[in-house]
């Protein structure tokens, strides 16, 4: 027996339904569907139990080839996929193949995935490789990037974006020549206690702005380190660690600096500092009279802070810019009293929050937050830094030519 057509407008109705439905909203509905819920068993005076949103079935998440295998990716990247909700590792690429293996049978990733740097191409011919997330020593993003996107795959990149802004242009322009996306690893931006602070600030709950101070420290002990080698590194703590001071005054602020003045130090006859600043210490102009006051080292014991002075209150994190154990202090006068509250915020894991905003915007085609021009920003300022401790005169800086962000990652719930 023969079944009927159904009439023509019924069959536009259906196929308009169906590209009503994007896949943003698609996913949505997918989500919603494996949620799981519980009723509720505390009493009103309790803090309310939340279950985290499902993740995507593990068929549908976004494949991901890690590139280098270092500290970070080991230690941080990797096992953050544990975390993710959108991404999943598929694929190595590495010099040292023994490692690879190692790694690959810890991830379910097979062993024809294990790829050397010689061979790092044949990704454009692996479907299941989407993106790349690339943690090689900063003299290597530039080549990595452009070769990604000639693969036609997505890329996310390690801070700093390169070792000069000159390199960070090339990576933007080959990344949309190619219409691949390139985000940089900008993780403290998705990190939930510094999106917590950026809310008070636009929610004006600190007043106006005055005044920036920062430090970040650590001490280096290898000086065969490839961090401490010009050629591979580009510069020394600036680049590694002050970049999170610069970055921060940037996003929390939301202006841009017109003016910097920097000084850099390396100790005689130390050998770890060779090549590369031991420290470096900036000053940062904005055109509203915010200031901010930085400093970074690669000798002094690990310290890692920030202050936002501003007209009605302080905000304080120390620990900032560290993988675990972030804290937040504002403190204000109420009721004519000084008064100074911790801030209390579930942490989330940086690295998987910041591959699944990647993911998301792949699989979805958004705009991602953090995109190359918010690296290229940076590294115009260091450049100038680095120019200013050159010529001990302060050197004037242009705005971005457009913006340097996208929209902002939204919290999942």
């Amino acid at each position: 027996m023969k079944h009927s057509l159904p009439p023509r407008r019924d069959f536009l109705r259906y196929v308009g339904t169906l590209a009503a439905l994007s896949a943003p909203a698609l996913q949505a509905a997918a989500n919603e569907k494996d949620k799981v819920t519980f009723p509720p068993i505390y009493d009103k005076s309790e803090k309310p139990e939340q279950t985290e949103p499902p993740g995507d079935p593990w068929n549908e998440r976004v494949g991901i080839a890690i590139v280098g295998l270092g500290r970070i990716a080991v230690n941080e990247m990797l096992p953050a996929f544990a975390e993710s909700k959108h991404a999943k590792p598929v694929a190595l690429v590495t010099g040292d193949r023994a490692k690879g293996l190692k790694i690959a049978h810890q991830y379910n990733i097979p062993e024809s995935a294990v790829l050397d740097y010689r061979d790092y191409d044949k990704l454009g011919q692996m479907p299941e490789v989407q993106g790349v997330y690339i943690a090689l020593p900063n003299s290597m993003h530039l080549d990595y990037t452009v070769r990604a996107a000639r693969a036609g795959k997505h890329v996310l990149c390690e801070k700093p974006m390169a070792t000069n802004a000159a390199e960070c242009r090339k990576m933007i322009d080959a990344c949309r020549k190619a219409g691949r996306k390139l985000m940089i690893a900008y993780r403290s931006q998705y990190e939930p206690m510094d999106q917590a602070l950026l809310k008070m600030v636009q929610d004006k709950k600190l007043g106006a702005l005055k005044e920036f101070i920062s430090v970040n420290s650590q001490n280096m002990g290898d000086p065969q380190h490839w961090r401490l080698k010009r050629a591979l590194a580009g510069g020394g703590a600036l680049p590694d660690v002050g970049l999170y001071c610069i970055n921060a005054a940037r996003f929390l602020s939301g202006e841009e600096p017109s003016e910097v003045i920097g000084n850099t130090w390396s100790t005689p006859g130390d050998a770890r500092f060779r090549e590369v600043e031991e420290s470096c210490q900036f000053i940062l102009r904005f055109p509203s009279g915010f200031m901010a006051s930085c400093s970074t080292s690669y000798a002094a014991h690990k310290s890692q802070m920030l202050r936002l002075n501003a007209a009605d209150a302080w905000a304080e994190m120390n620990p900032a810019y560290a993988y675990h154990g972030i804290k937040l202090k504002i403190t204000r006068v109420v009721e004519g009293k000084e008064q100074a509250s911790d801030i209390q915020i579930e942490e989330k894991n940086q690295f998987a929050a910041e591959m699944d905003h990647f993911a998301q915007c792949v699989r979805d085609n958004k705009d991602v937050h953090t995109p190359g021009e918010e690296g290229l920003q940076d590294h115009r300022i260091m450049d100038a830094i680095y120019e200013s401790a050159r010529t001990h005169k302060p050197v004037k800086l242009a705005p971005p030519p457009g913006p340097t962000r996208g929209p902002a990652p939204k919290p999942e719930g």
